[in-house]
């Protein structure tokens, strides 16, 4: 006989296949109870949760019916942003409530919850609005969006969506008109301020020339003739210069234009254009006539003393227009501020793109040839208007002895000009105010139109019955399975030939059966299989209660 080991000194026995069977066999019981009440509470779970019926609609966005650079107001932003604004409008506390009452929803949470929390959950989980971009050229712009709803009645759930879709186009109409009737009266009211200045002006200037008819010297008209001739001139040199500007602006763009183009021939590319209010353009002349103001007044400093009649009037004169300048920058900040509450935006390489792409590269090459010979004409014209300048102020220098009343008809004469100047724009601005409200009103912009009316459901999205009870019978058989191999682990017990042999190291010689009692043995089965049977009679009849109890309820 060989010497018994240390206990502690001998290892756990590898376990096999045999082994893992016998596991099951001895402790079936305790892994198909779990699995079978997992089975059962699925299919109870499963049955007894009611179905969601899911209505969608889709609404597509129409471009405006006129082109968008007829009119310049900035009366559209971003589809996206609006349907953002609209969404939050449209399911505010107030809307939602009167939806719940119009359609009765929700009867059983109105009795044990407050309405703030049904409508919390109504906003979480029963309504959604998807975005759907557009392709190609209008890739990342909003062309369409879906609005959709979950209830438990499909008919239900079909009306509430229709709706929604009903409050999205309402909302979409009333925000538009609501923009547009903002900007037309920010307009009227600046249009009104400017009107009244215009008459004031106008009005002291006709009282001056009363007062003083026959007091301007003769002698000094053919002065005066020559100045207004060379301001003629500047003028058109400024002008010319604003044009060759101008068509610097629009080749540059074009420029632009023809690269991203050739990167949407070579690299797909997503674009955001922002429409943006132009800068005032007589915004820019007043900063012009600025700076030609205090060049003359700093010549005429270094002719004269601070106390000469020239420079007094210089100063006067340069003080209007600075005044001028800052009216004119408030009114531009007024009118960015009002575009930037309702400002609108606007995006593979093909193997026969080498073609296009290089075609697109000799087109900017050819523009920027015509930059470079603007930029040479603009160097003349600037060469011209720096003669210009110095001739005007040769000739005012012949003015030191004008009397002061004349000086002060010039400067009547010059906030008259400008006061009508202001005045023509912001009526410009005016006139195509009125035309983008009467766009609005024969509904000829942006608008929105069902795509898709809202659908009626036939199948439930939820729940997923077969899958929670996969779940379920799934979820029980682990957790059997885990007990199983806790209570094995516990359970230190020689189990077979195979346990003596590794923790005795004794040679085994023979093995004697259990020999039991057969009525015992007979008894513990039959007690075994009336449990079981028991225990799944009593389930079947579980889950078909919850099956008949579904299909009666719905």
């Amino acid at each position: 006989m060989q010497p018994l080991q240390d206990p502690l000194a001998i290892q756990n026995r590898t376990l096999d296949v045999e082994d893992y069977i016998d596991v099951i066999r001895r402790h079936r019981s305790l892994i198909l109870a779990p699995m079978l009440a997992g089975l059962v509470i699925s299919v109870v779970v499963a049955f007894l949760w009611p179905d969601t019926y899911l209505s969608s609609a889709t609404i597509r966005v129409l471009p405006p019916q006129v082109p968008e650079g007829l009119l310049s107001m900035p009366l559209s932003m971003d589809m996206s942003q609006r349907v953002n604004q609209m969404t939050q409008s449209i399911l505010s506390r107030a809307t939602l409530t009167n939806i719940i009452n119009t359609h009765s929803l929700y009867p059983r949470e109105r009795k044990r919850l407050p309405i703030e929390d049904i409508i919390e959950e109504m906003r979480a989980k029963a309504i959604n609005v998807g975005l759907i971009g557009g392709g190609g050229s209008n890739q990342g712009k909003t062309m369409a969006f879906t609005v959709s709803f979950k209830y438990e009645n499909r008919v239900i759930a079909q009306r509430v969506c229709a709706d929604l879709v009903t409050k999205f186009i309402d909302e979409n109409v009333r925000e538009r008109a609501s923009s547009s009737s903002q900007m037309k009266d920010f307009v009227e009211d600046q249009w009104a301020n400017r009107k009244r200045e215009l008459d004031a002006v106008e009005e002291q200037l006709s009282k001056f020339k009363s007062a003083n008819v026959g007091r301007t010297p003769e002698q000094q008209g053919a002065t005066f003739s020559a100045i207004n001739g060379i301001e003629t001139r500047m003028t058109n040199l400024n002008a010319s210069l604003g044009r060759i500007n101008q068509d610097r602006l629009i080749i540059e763009n074009q420029i632009s234009i023809l690269k991203d183009q050739l990167k949407q021939v070579t690299v797909p590319t997503s674009e955001n254009i922002t429409m943006l209010v132009p800068k005032n353009e007589r915004l820019i002349a007043v900063e012009r006539e600025i700076s030609n103001f205090e060049n003359r007044l700093q010549a005429l400093r270094e002719q004269y003393q601070d106390n000469h009649p020239d420079i007094k009037a210089s100063v006067a004169n340069l003080q209007i227009m600075r005044r001028e300048r800052e009216r004119l920058q408030k009114v531009q900040d007024d009118l960015e501020q009002a575009a930037k509450k309702s400002s609108g935006t606007v995006s593979g390489l093909r193997p026969e793109a080498v073609r296009e792409a290089r075609a697109l590269e000799i087109q900017i090459q050819q523009l920027q040839g015509r930059i470079e010979a603007s930029k040479m004409e603009e160097e003349t014209y600037k060469k011209g208007l720096v003669d210009a300048d110095r001739s005007a102020r040769t000739l005012q220098g012949t003015l030191a002895t004008m009397p002061s009343s004349e000086k002060e008809y010039e400067q009547l004469r010059l906030q008259s000009m400008l006061a009508r100047r202001d005045f023509e724009e912001i009526d410009r601005m005016r006139q195509r105010a009125n035309a983008a409200v009467e766009l609005e009103n024969r509904k000829q912009t942006e608008k929105l139109e069902i795509l898709d009316q809202a659908s009626l459901p036939m199948n439930p999205t939820e729940p997923k019955r077969w899958i929670i009870i996969l779940g379920g019978a799934i979820g029980g058989l682990v957790m059997g399975i885990c007990f199983a191999g806790a209570k094995e682990m516990k359970d230190s017990t020689l189990k077979n030939l195979k346990d003596v042999r590794a923790y005795t190291q004794l040679t085994i010689l023979g093995c004697i059966p259990l020999l039991e009692n057969d009525l015992v043995v007979r008894r513990r089965r039959r007690l075994a299989w009336l449990a079981w049977s028991t225990a799944c009679l009593a389930s079947i009849a579980i889950m078909t209660g919850s099956v008949v109890f579904y299909m009666t309820s719905k």
